[in-house]
């Protein structure tokens, strides 16, 4: 399973409670359709911190970054290369 993929699992299974991946694209928006909110955002962040075992500042917890599960995965790998 790619990062991607392992990102939109937790949101699907955390938030949507499906496995289903064709109930989340990409590019659906998190916070504005209302599928994650502000506690969700910290346990995603939570989850990427454990799992890739990296530091997310609190200057970088925007919904730029945390928007979408592409937007997530960018942030991610920046992250991961840093």
């Amino acid at each position: 399973m790619d990062r991607r993929q392992r990102i939109r699992q937790f949101v699907l299974t955390n938030f949507l409670f499906t496995d289903d991946d064709g109930a989340l694209a990409d590019d659906t928006q998190l916070i504005q359709d209302g599928i994650v909110d502000s506690t969700g955002i910290l346990e995603l962040i939570m989850f990427l911190e454990e799992t890739w075992s990296i530091k997310v500042p609190a200057e970088d917890m925007t919904p730029s970054h945390f928007g979408s599960v592409a937007a997530v995965d960018a942030y991610l790998e920046r992250r991961v290369a840093a």
